[in-house]
């Protein structure tokens, strides 16, 4: 399986406080599939880049017109932003990782992610977070639209809908993305992976 040699990162996305207890469904051992994808990604120099939804204090930035924010508009408002954006503890972000803050649901939205990528000259982004029905799937369509070669980590991604999060990875993402496993992706040697820290 041939990888793009040209600078790679891996994106960890809404991997956060505030939104993993919503995986009730999620697959037993997620989290530590993600560690293992984090950790493949250090161990290749490959840039690791955080990617958390958080708002200023009240929310200003959520619009009623919205649908899936202003539901929740009222809710956010009370948060505490740190501790609802704050990583999870097993996966937490060490020093040369890069923590992004967005928006709305795409990665790209709001948030700076697209100067972190030009600064770094990535070209090949690998998706892993919550849920596969949001903030992956849109930010591999924006992703897609910008010409990134793009790799989706399927066990790598959770969805509070398991069919959903099937159809996605085996109908929908091919078409723009390659779609692995982190044990398919940590197999892949030899490749040259240019991203210095």
């Amino acid at each position: 399986m041939e990888q793009n040699r040209h600078n790679t990162a891996l994106l960890v996305m809404d991997m956060q406080a505030g939104i993993l207890p919503l995986l009730t469904n999620a697959a037993p051992g997620f989290i530590g599939s993600v560690a293992k994808a984090i950790a493949n990604a250090r161990a290749k120099k490959i840039l690791v880049i955080y990617v958390v939804v958080g708002f200023r204090n009240g929310a200003p930035e959520v619009s009623m017109n919205n649908k899936s924010f202003s539901a929740f508009k009222e809710r956010l408002a009370k948060l505490n932003m740190d501790d609802f954006m704050k990583a999870e503890a097993s996966i937490a972000p060490q020093v040369g990782d890069v923590t992004v803050t967005k928006r709305r649901v795409s990665a790209f939205t709001g948030s700076d992610l697209e100067v972190v990528l030009r600064a770094h000259g990535i070209q090949h982004i690998i998706l892993t977070g919550v849920a596969t029905s949001g903030v992956v799937l849109s930010t591999l369509r924006e992703a897609a639209d910008k010409d990134y070669r793009i790799t989706v980590l399927t066990d790598g991604c959770a969805d509070v809908d398991k069919e959903v999060h099937t159809v996605l990875t085996t109908k929908v993402f091919p078409h723009q993305a390659e779609v692995i496993t982190i044990e398919e992706w940590s197999k892949i040697s030899n490749q040259v992976f240019s991203y210095v820290k």
